[in-house]
């Protein structure tokens, strides 16, 4: 339907996706669990919660609710806007895997479907190695800091990184074109636009 069309383009836009909705999706949308929850996630919220109640209830009675919003938002802001974009860029760049179902194969969704996204250094360790995101999802259960030295140590995890400059590239990309296999930006519909009918007389 064209609203969820409209939807969708709304929703895919950078300038809302890296701000507004970044901000929403951490500051709000976790503070509560989903309807399939199971017992741990749901003590994970609540706790998660109460503690951040005291601790943003004690820093208000400090220095003041105006002074604690003007210095939070903007470092929510920034850091919700950084992190929405680390894990979309781990997920939507070329050349990438997605398939449905029936097909999906779990060591090529790690692999290929999962960037090994270089960081210089000093982001490196400030995002605790998340750029080696095709071993993280091959293995959730390795610890961070183990995540380069596994990279390091096995030649089957070697894979053409993607870098800063390369994934700037992702701001485009907003669909997966199933005929040609790849992620494509609006531009690709034109090609599935239908064609007028003529019918000879």
């Amino acid at each position: 339907p064209w609203y969820k069309k409209v939807g969708y383009r709304i929703m895919r836009s950078p300038l809302l996706l890296f701000t507004i909705s970044s901000f929403l999706v951490f500051a709000v949308f976790h503070r509560f669990w989903g309807p399939e929850a199971g017992k741990r996630e749901k003590n994970s919220v609540i706790w998660t919660n109460l503690a951040l109640v005291a601790i943003i209830g004690g820093l208000m009675y400090l220095i003041g609710w105006k002074e604690f919003l003007l210095v939070e938002v903007p470092i929510l802001l920034i850091t919700t806007s950084a992190g929405v974009w680390l894990f979309y860029v781990q997920h939507n760049f070329e050349p990438t895997y997605w398939d449905r179902h029936a097909n999906w194969d779990f060591f090529r969704a790690g692999m290929e479907g999962s960037s090994f996204y270089k960081l210089p250094k000093v982001l490196q360790w400030f995002t605790g190695n998340i750029g080696f995101h095709h071993i993280h999802h091959l293995s959730p259960k390795i610890p961070n800091y183990k995540l380069e030295q596994c990279h390091r140590e096995n030649p089957e995890f070697q894979v053409e990184p993607l870098t800063i400059r390369k994934s700037l590239k992702s701001l485009y990309f907003r669909m997966w074109d199933e005929k040609e296999r790849m992620m494509v930006g609006w531009n690709a519909l034109k090609k599935y636009k239908p064609q007028p009918v003529r019918v000879k007389t």
